[in-house]
């Protein structure tokens, strides 16, 4: 156990995919900005790569979910 796993009593793996799974969220909700930028300002394709970031930030919460899981039904 590493010195910071003895002061949370919180495996670093725990902690490193929930951290994951906050910023994945919180990138996911934060593209919707830039979606309705890019649309306000004409740029389809713009508009059209931040949905496709927005869909890869969903995967990896819905993973990132998972595996946290699966580790803390495991523990």
């Amino acid at each position: 156990m590493t010195t910071e796993e003895r002061a949370t009593g919180t495996p670093n793996t725990v902690y490193d995919l929930t951290s994951v799974l906050y910023h994945a969220l919180e990138g996911g909700a934060t593209y919707e900005a830039y979606i309705k930028d890019a649309e306000e300002n004409g740029d389809g394709e713009l508009a059209e790569f931040f949905r496709q970031v927005q869909e890869e930030d969903r995967r990896r919460a819905q993973r990132a979910k998972e595996l946290l899981q699966s580790r803390l039904s495991s523990s």
